[in-house]
């Protein structure tokens, strides 16, 4: 998991996360982040208003059985301390608040 390699390195003093619907990649990301993370992390997850069981992006994600949603990729990414936004456009504005709570900036 690349974000392991991130929070362990001195050149980087935040993370974005920049994530999308279907799979488990970000809540396995959320699980580290917890567990581990020392650095303060902002994140977007794309696909909010992508209907249940269609195909969305480049990549064909889909949400299935309940799992991969937007919805629940944020709130779990939130319960793990991550400042998350709705809108990529203020992902520098979110990772400057989370950079401020942690006293980095």
């Amino acid at each position: 998991m690349f974000i392991s390699v991130v929070s362990h390195t001195h050149h980087h003093t935040g993370i974005l996360l920049i994530g999308e619907i279907g799979g488990t990649a970000e809540e396995d990301a959320a699980e580290f982040i917890k567990a581990n993370a020392k650095k303060p992390v902002a994140a977007f997850i794309a696909g909010v208003t992508a209907p249940p069981g269609r195909r969305m992006g480049h990549a064909g994600a889909i949400i299935s059985g309940g799992k991969g949603t937007a919805q629940d990729k944020i709130r779990t990414l939130r319960a793990a301390g991550v400042h998350v936004t709705e809108s990529p456009a203020k992902l520098g504005e979110t990772i400057m608040a989370a950079m401020k709570a942690a006293g980095k900036a």
